[in-house]
């Protein structure tokens, strides 16, 4: 497959080390594109949830295929969501193409793009809501699973897949009062005379136009990998939100799990194990 040349790539909400994770979906898209930047906007591996007993080979293929965009002279900027907020002790780590951070704000065509996981405005990360925040997450990875066993069985029987998870997904940004974050960011950006603001966290794809009596700013939110299996795009001057379609890419229905020798996934394990403490 030809690679798309891309200039901006945004990727959020990956959840690696998880069931949900959509790994071999993630990583035929990326072997898919060429971009001149790729950016990691939060919970890319996901602390919260991670054991031992589960990093597979098609999680591993996920950071091979980051490394060679590395490797490939491609600026990769990873900024910290609240599942991989441990890694933000070592905010602005720098090496070579890769870059820690919290936010990022770069100047595209001449216009000025926000970028942040969105965590920061959502108060059920913090404090004493943030043991519930786990359990529910928890709670949601099991959800997921049993959410594809049951479209395993609607497919045999010739019916259309549901999403339980999505439905779930939305009850609690609902009750999480997502507007106002969407509206939070929004406002702020419009103060700051930013062109965009990009965002994840929700896992809730989106581009849309907010306004107040300030001023207004192209809101956009890249999703994720668990769910919808969305990016955005930036090329030829316009944001574009991609979402993967199998049919584009035959090549993940053969796919097979190559097994990963035990070295690699224990040192995976303790990596990601002491970064949750």
């Amino acid at each position: 497959m030809e690679k798309r040349p891309i200039d901006v790539v945004v990727i959020s909400d990956v959840h690696l080390g998880t069931y949900g994770c959509q790994a071999k979906k993630l990583t035929a898209y990326l072997k898919s594109i060429a971009p001149s930047i790729l950016i990691l906007n939060g919970d890319i591996f996901d602390a919260w949830q991670f054991s031992k007993r589960y990093f597979p080979a098609s999680h591993i293929n996920v950071l091979k295929e980051i490394l060679q965009h590395i490797s490939n002279g491609i600026r990769v900027f990873y900024i910290t969501g609240n599942h991989d907020e441990t890694l933000r002790r070592y905010t602005d780590f720098n090496a070579g193409n890769l870059v820690l951070t919290d936010k990022l704000v770069l100047e595209i065509d001449h216009k000025m793009t926000w970028i942040f996981h969105g965590d920061v405005f959502d108060n059920t990360t913090k404090g004493g809501a943030k043991s519930l925040a786990k359990l529910g997450s928890s709670g949601y990875g099991f959800l997921i699973l049993v959410n594809r066993l049951i479209n395993a069985v609607l497919k045999a029987i010739g019916r259309e897949r549901m999403s339980l998870s999505k439905k779930v997904m939305e009850g609690v940004n609902k009750a999480a009062k997502v507007n106002d974050f969407e509206t939070t960011a929004a406002e702020i950006a419009i103060e700051k005379k930013y062109d965009y603001v990009i965002c994840g966290h929700i896992h809730k794809p989106q581009k849309r136009m907010i306004a107040n009596e300030h001023g207004s700013v192209t809101y956009l939110n890249s999703g994720d990998w668990v769910e919808h299996c969305t990016a955005l795009e930036y090329h030829k001057k316009e944001w574009k939100l991609f979402e993967f379609d199998e049919n584009a890419f035959p090549e993940i229905k053969v796919e097979k799990e190559t097994p990963v020798p035990n070295v690699i996934t224990d040192e995976i394990s303790y990596y990601i194990s002491s970064l949750a403490g």
